[in-house]
């Protein structure tokens, strides 16, 4: 059987890739990587059934606790008194936690609410179809078949449905609870399974 560092250094490329797809950035990344990695040492690793998918939904969820700390650390008023004010610290580009919105309206555009909770649930936070079928209550072929799909609609970029501004921001709000340490994305995934969550 793998030592748990072996198990994490198998998993440590898909691993970061979602951390820096996430973060756009490689040393943000890298940390993410770095806590995941103290949090597992200290799991009970014979009660892991799927490693990769847990893995995978602890990089996610640090990932997501990384964009609230930049989005906190960008909020800081314009005029505090560090020499070079707090723009000079500030990357080139969108904020982080903007590219997550606009992943988020790329989903709402194209999927449908089950589509979507699929589609969440395995791409982004790790849960196998049998999981999936449990949460949205399908079989675990027809959640197969709904995962390929859903992601021919993402890449494709041809929006299917109109979501309001209001409705794109109450989706975003809820997929960072929902992704934060602690949050409920079992719920989460029924709810976007039955409404526009």
């Amino acid at each position: 059987m793998d030592t748990a560092g072996e198990l994490f250094e198998k998993h440590r490329a898909a691993l970061s890739a979602a951390a820096y797809r996430m973060l756009g950035s490689r040393a943000d990344a890298d940390d993410v990587l770095q806590e995941a990695w103290l949090r597992w040492s200290r799991v009970d690793h014979g009660s892991v059934a799927d490693p990769g998918a847990y893995l995978f939904r602890l990089v996610t969820r640090q990932a997501i606790d990384e964009l609230r700390r930049i989005r906190a650390r960008r909020e800081v008023p314009a005029d505090d008194d560090r020499p070079d004010g707090p723009a000079a610290d500030s990357p080139a580009g969108p904020r982080p936690v903007d590219t997550v919105a606009a992943g988020l309206l790329v989903v709402l555009e194209a999927l449908s609410p089950t589509e979507r909770a699929v589609f969440l649930l395995h791409d982004v936070f790790g849960f196998s179809h049998a999981e999936i079928a449990v949460i949205v209550g399908r079989t675990e072929r027809a959640v197969q078949q709904m995962a390929y799909r859903a992601r021919r609609h993402v890449r494709a970029r041809r929006p299917r449905f109109r979501p309001t501004p209001g409705e794109h921001r109450a989706t975003t709000e809820r997929f960072l609870a929902a992704a934060a340490l602690g949050g409920d994305l079992v719920g989460y995934g029924r709810a976007c399974a039955t409404s526009s969550a």
